[in-house]
């Protein structure tokens, strides 16, 4: 964990997924994003470095807006 940053938990949408357009680049598009599974997703949010959650705290509301927000992000640098 970097020490600098403030930790990222479930509810910090925006910050979760520019940290997973910046892990994964052009490599998902937004019919790919729309289409992880949330199983992997949380996989991948809980390896990103400042997050400090835990997978029972993940729900499907802060799924589906991290992928929402992902989306944003990937379409932004299009």
């Amino acid at each position: 964990m970097n020490h600098f940053e403030p930790p990222m938990h479930w509810a910090d949408h925006e910050d979760i997924a520019m940290a997973l357009y910046e892990k994964f680049g052009s490599e998902f598009n937004e019919a790919k994003i729309y289409r992880i599974r949330f199983t992997d997703l949380i996989d991948w949010v809980l390896s990103l470095n400042n997050f400090d959650g835990t997978r029972e705290q993940a729900t499907e509301g802060h799924l589906e807006q991290i992928q929402a927000k992902w989306v944003y992000e990937w379409r932004d640098s299009q």
